[in-house]
């Protein structure tokens, strides 16, 4: 087997000394730009790779970050993701992903898994099911940088990026009623989430400050997916009142929504359409469906930046900042009751 060359090997090659060589590959001011240069063209000649376990050990740090997310198949969270790659690749950091897949117990073992990888810090958003939030209170405890974003919990003292999902929820319904609708129903989760509270929460806001009642029948509370948005369509279309506009929880549910409507003959907008996230099937799908843009991009990029000015800190939770950034409506087909 070769021998893997070492920075002795380049200090030998050049007739310099070994400290020399370290303060060159890591960029010293005090090594003039020849040598520099010398050092940088005879590592690449030997074809040298830093030892990153040994450099590593010396900073106590990996350069790796944790990022856990419900699902990789949403469009939004691999938006998330990448955007944060993106961000940390410019500052030498790698990201070590794993999906919940809205389980938390696969929450409580990714966090688990990422912090046996001794990772320099975790940016999350949880799952449906997470009630329970003691697995992240470890990170915290570990004083490593932990980040939360869209889906955050009132019992996590750490740092978030979000929407303003109140503003979201009001916004889909006031255009909704912008439009000519005035029986708003609402199809979402079940599951104590803040963001689908709060989002909750600005659709009834919406509805009062319109002097349009709120009607319990005209809710329907369950999961998230195209056979929950089927079912809750179903179930409102059997309403003594019929809703003439539904808001679904997310574009998945508001995508079964619209396939329940079709089999009805009752295609949007004849009932109004409204989803959240801005999935990239939403531009696409016929009709195409209005939605609330979650900025994704924005929120990996502002997660990665946080992530970076907290590990630098010897107490990463001195000053917890909480950034929310403005929910964007997207208007489409799906709800423009001129073309009904």
């Amino acid at each position: 087997m070769k021998k893997k060359t070492t920075i002795y090997d380049i200090a030998k090659e050049l007739n310099v000394t070994v400290s020399t060589v370290s303060r060159a590959l890591n960029g010293f001011s005090t090594i003039s730009e020849a040598t520099r240069k010398a050092v940088l063209e005879t590592a690449k000649k030997l074809n040298y790779s830093p030892n990153k376990l040994a450099s590593s050990l010396k900073s106590g740090r990996t350069q790796t970050i944790g990022v856990i997310v419900p699902s990789t198949q949403v469009h939004f969270f691999a938006s998330v993701i990448h955007s944060i790659e993106q961000t940390l690749k410019n500052a030498g950091y790698r990201v070590l992903l794993y999906q919940s897949n809205e389980s938390l117990e696969n929450e409580i073992n990714g966090v688990k898994t990422l912090l046996e990888a001794q990772v320099d810090g975790i940016i999350a958003s949880m799952s449906l099911e997470t009630e329970n939030v003691s697995h992240f209170q470890d990170v915290i405890k570990q004083q490593k940088p932990l980040i939360l974003f869209d889906r955050t919990h009132k019992n996590i003292n750490a740092p978030s990026v979000t929407i303003n999902d109140t503003d979201a929820g009001y916004i889909a319904t006031k255009h909704l009623i912008d439009q000519g609708y005035r029986n708003i129903g609402f199809v979402t989760t079940n599951h104590q989430i803040k963001i689908f509270n709060e989002r909750f929460e600005g659709y009834k806001k919406a509805l009062s400050d319109h002097n349009l009642p709120y009607v319990e029948d005209h809710v329907v509370f369950g999961g998230l997916s195209i056979k929950d948005g089927r079912f809750g369509a179903g179930k409102l279309l059997r309403s003594a009142k019929v809703p003439d506009a539904i808001i679904a929880g997310d574009d998945f549910t508001a995508l079964g929504v619209i396939k329940k409507l079709k089999e009805q003959d009752l295609t949007p907008p004849k009932i109004g359409v409204m989803g959240f996230a801005n999935e990239t099937f939403s531009a696409f799908i016929t009709p195409n469906l209005s939605t609330i843009d979650q900025q994704a991009n924005k929120m990996g990029a502002e997660c990665a930046k946080m992530f970076l000015k907290m590990v630098k800190k010897k107490n990463p939770y001195e000053k917890i900042e909480h950034i929310i950034l403005e929910p964007l409506l997207v208007e489409r087909q799906s709800t423009n009751k001129n073309n009904a």
